[in-house]
């Protein structure tokens, strides 16, 4: 008769032997997502702009390595992945939050800049990533729900937003056999989410209005979506493909 113990019933780590590279990964999604993929057994990169909170970062998870680089300056970028050590598994790339202005308040450059960060980012990374990266490994890049809707106040992010999937879709072509998906995200209770709340009151508002609006009955958090990336990096039949994660605001908003 065989016992089984707890121990040898534990399911084997998904990401063990494979490394993770995590774009915007000092907070937020990205930390959360490194989190998680180091709970699966993934060695960790963590990239971010700020060395201090990089620092803190790497020191919670016992990251592989980090990076402090913006990542929007191309020459940084390629130095980046040029002196990683190949071969890498996965890249998630949280990016920079919207920015909110109506169509004719926006100048040429702030037109520029959100089409490039939201599209030319996410190519330069693919650009540079992939030739690193090992077959039926990942890139996850980062979207969101809200920007579907067109209203005045949303300018620019309905066009960023659309963009996005069939982007993603054609990179997965390219790039195959590496795995490329998007993650389009509702709100999501993070530090940069609280930047474009006015103050403590105004957040708190948004939070009890999602709690007894949404179908899931509380608000998402970087950890739900931390989730959704790591199982996209596990999966290997998931390319070219767009995932909601929202708790069904989109449908009641």
């Amino acid at each position: 008769m065989t016992t089984t113990t707890a121990a040898s019933s534990r399911p084997e780590p998904e990401l063990r032997g494979q490394t993770v590279v995590v774009i915007g990964g000092s907070a937020g999604i990205g930390l959360e997502t490194a989190r998680r993929a180091r709970r699966e057994g993934a060695d960790v990169v963590l990239v971010a702009r700020d060395p201090n909170r990089l620092e803190q970062a790497a020191r919670q998870l016992q990251a592989s390595s980090t990076a402090a680089l913006d990542a929007t300056d191309p020459a940084a970028l390629a130095r980046f992945f040029a002196d990683l050590p190949a071969p890498i598994d996965h890249v998630m790339v949280t990016g920079p939050g919207p920015h909110y202005a109506p169509l004719a308040e926006a100048s040429a450059d702030d037109v520029r800049r959100e089409i490039a960060d939201h599209v030319v980012l996410s190519l330069e990374i693919a650009r540079n990533a992939a030739p690193k990266m090992r077959a039926g490994g990942s890139l996850t890049f980062m979207g969101g729900t809200g920007g579907r809707r067109i209203s005045r106040e949303l300018g620019l992010v309905s066009a960023a937003t659309a963009v996005l999937p069939p982007f993603v879709a054609t990179l997965a072509l390219e790039l195959a056999p590496v795995r490329v998906n998007l993650i389009a995200a509702g709100f999501v209770d993070t530090p940069l989410s609280a930047s474009y709340f006015a103050d403590s009151e105004s957040l708190e508002r948004r939070r009890e209005h999602l709690r007894a609006t949404l179908p899931i009955g509380r608000v998402v958090e970087a950890a739900d979506v931390g989730a959704l990336a790591v199982h996209l990096m596990t999966n290997t039949a998931l390319t070219g493909a767009t995932y909601d994660i929202d708790g069904g605001q989109q449908f009641v908003s």
